[in-house]
Order: structure tokens, then sequence, then C-alpha cells
């Protein structure tokens, strides 16, 4: 995961040292009119602050206006929370997935999207990223891999770091709601809608001074699909979003029938 969020933060530093680049180079005349321009059509093709990369075919008011690209946005860091059949308190047969509150999270961010703008302070649009929730157990245990149901084994080992993980492909539907630009050129959004989810893989990662590290992926009967809500307001660069995904987090698992996934946290880049 280390890796994952360098590899992410990379990006959107290159990303943003092409976006100035662009920028330097595309106004080297008329500085002021090009920002007179801009702060008139705020869809304007451009590399913007959050690292989008804007692609449209109308530089007038008039709406509908199309957009696609490639983007580093809405990116969701906070923690993940598993709810069992409506309680936040794991049942008898749950338990050994006890975890860790404050270290069981959820990461993720958008790198494509496509939609189109419909008044000055109305979008919809849909994208695709990448989405890990990042479950920190506390018992020894190890989850044991390729089971027709969820299974797991007591260990007499102790873990330093005993994690359970899945990743996915989110692909959400936004309804994005916006004011207009203020003096500091930031604006409020309020955004919400349905995100679907296609399984990657799982993993287990675990750390003992007997084994060392050790990364097993494997599908760990986390479910194929996923699907559920979210929601994300805030100002200028930054906000909180939530979301819950509406089926079970484990298909073909009685055991774990009615457990869900409930993140919450902040946000970045609208």
């Amino acid at each position: 995961m280390k890796r994952v969020l360098i590899t992410a933060l990379i990006c959107a530093a290159a990303t943003g040292v092409f976006a100035q680049s662009t920028k330097t180079d595309s106004v080297k005349t008329a500085a002021d009119t090009a920002k007179t321009h801009h702060n008139n059509n705020d869809d304007d093709d451009d590399w913007d602050n959050n690292f989008h990369y804007r692609r449209h075919h109308h530089h007038t008011d008039r709406y509908p206006q199309g957009f696609a690209g490639i983007t580093f946005s809405r990116f969701d860091l906070g923690l993940a929370t598993l709810v069992d059949n409506g309680s936040f308190t794991l049942s008898a047969k749950n338990q050994f997935l006890n975890y860790q509150s404050w270290k069981t999270s959820n990461v993720g961010f958008d790198v494509f999207q496509m939609g189109v703008k419909l008044t000055k302070g109305f979008k919809i649009y849909l994208s695709g990223g990448f989405d890990w929730t990042l479950i920190r157990l506390r018992q020894d245990i190890t989850i044991v891999p390729g089971q027709p149901v969820l299974t797991f084994r007591p260990d007499s080992i102790h873990f330093s770091k005993n994690r359970f993980s899945s990743s996915y492909l989110r692909i959400p539907l936004s309804f994005d709601f916006h004011t207009q630009e203020d003096d500091r050129g930031n604006r409020f959004h309020f955004v919400f809608g349905p995100e679907a989810g296609l399984l990657i893989d799982g993993m287990v990662k675990q750390i003992s001074p007997e084994n060392g590290k050790q990364k097993i992926y494997a599908g760990y009967n986390f479910n194929q699909m996923r699907y559920g809500g979210f929601a994300r307001m805030g100002y200028g660069g930054w906000g909180i979003f939530a979301k819950y995904y509406w089926n079970d987090m484990f298909e073909n698992s009685p055991n774990q029938a009615g457990l869900r996934n409930f993140s919450f946290g902040f946000t970045f880049g609208f």
C-alpha cells in the first residue's frame, strides 16, 4: 500500500509540474487576457489545480458542455468500519475479524472521468479509479486462501502486523452541485451518487519475528462486485466523504451475511 501511495503522490507531482509548464507556455503573451478568459470559461481545455485534464468542445456559456480525460482527483483518505447487520459491534461469528479502528483505513482516487456540464452550477460525470480497504486485525489468526467460504485458523505466532485487505476498481457516477468561484478562485461542492466496484484482489499481509514479512494474494471470498452510494462536500480542493456499500463484503459465506463496509474521512481534489 505504501508503494501505491508513493506512486500516486509522484503522479500528482509530475502532473502538477507538467500542468505548470503547459500553462506557462500557453500564456507567454496576453496573460491578463488569458486570466480573464479562464474566469469567464471555467471549463476550458487545461490542467487545473486538482490535476484534471479537461477536454472540452465549447468555450462559451452555452450548455450542455461535454468533457473527458485523465485525472488525479477525489483522493479519499479515511477510516473504514465494518457494519454487522446494522450494528458497529461485530457479532460472535465475526469476532475473528475484530480490528483496530484507528488503523483500519480506506484509500482511493480517480484516474479517468467523462461527463457533461449542464449548467454553471451542475455537472454529471462517470469516473474510474482504484479503492482499497485495509483491515488491521487484532487477533493472531490467518485468513485461509482458496476456501469455499471465508475461513480462518488461529496461530501460535504473534504478528506485529496482521492486515486483511481488498482492492477494487471503482466506478462512481457523480452528481456535482457547485457554486461559482469566489474571490479566491474556490467554490463549494456537494457531490453524491451511486458507485460500483469490481474486485481486483484480496490480500493478507503479516509481519512476525518467525516468518518476517509475508504477503499472500487471493480472492478471500470478497464479493466480486460491490455497489453502494457516496457523498462528498467541501470547499476549494478538499472536503469530507462518506461511502456505504449496500451488498455484503463477502460472497458464498453464510456466517458473514449482512456484514458490510462503511467509510468516511477526508477527500482532496474535486
